[in-house]
């Protein structure tokens, strides 16, 4: 790849030069705890983000979801928890918070543009009495993610707006690309066939696996 033809931005000076300075609105509106319509947003939304980085810099996003009401728990105006459920066992976002304490989380609500964004500082809980309030079909989580709040703040639609992200008529999910079981036969080497593949991932049989 040859860069010398690009303008590369090295310092805030350069940048603030670009894109000008915030709008007051935009630096105020962060707060450092929960009020009542952030545990509303919270409490409303099935699905997160959460990124994290490693000691050495390295970052990762990870997908957080469960039933609305049941991702977050509210520990109180500072604090919060994800649960941890079953998944690939990388547990990368885990590795680099033992690593590095500081998370940002992004709560989403399907049909809203708008989203709430939380930093703070993480740590992992392997057990704790608040982990029977975050049981879901039965399935008590092995372990929580609890994250001091650090400072929150609602984030504006314009990306979702820009991408038309919750238009169904924009949606074409295998029209571009092709689906999962192939995807998987491509790039994850199983030794399983496509036709067993396509079994695995059917919705049926994959959703068994959500919690148990």
């Amino acid at each position: 790849m040859t860069t010398e033809a690009w303008t590369a931005i090295t310092s805030v000076d350069e940048l603030v030069e670009l894109l000008g300075e915030p709008h007051e609105r935009a630096i105020t509106k962060s707060r450092p705890a929960l009020l009542d319509v952030d545990r509303e947003w919270l409490a409303a939304s099935p699905f997160c983000v959460m990124a994290t980085a490693g000691a050495d810099g390295s970052c990762d996003a990870s997908p957080k979801g469960d039933p609305a009401g049941r991702l977050v728990h509210v520990i109180d105006d500072r604090t919060l928890a994800l649960a941890e459920r079953p998944g690939n066992r990388r547990a990368d976002g885990y590795r680099n918070i033992l690593a590095n304490p500081h998370v940002g989380l992004n709560f989403f609500i399907p049909g809203r543009g708008d989203t709430l964004r939380v930093n703070g500082r993480a740590r992992l809980v392997r057990d704790a009495p608040f982990f029977d309030e975050m049981v879901v079909k039965g399935h008590r989580p092995v372990l929580a993610v609890v994250v001091e709040i650090e400072d929150l703040f609602f984030h504006c639609a314009k990306a979702f707006l820009r991408s038309g992200l919750w238009r169904p008529e924009t949606w074409d999910p295998e029209g571009r690309v092709p689906r999962r079981a192939v995807v998987a036969q491509r790039v994850e080497p199983s030794g399983m066939t496509l036709e067993q593949l396509d079994d695995y991932y059917r919705p049926e049989n994959y959703a068994r696996g959500l919690y148990g």
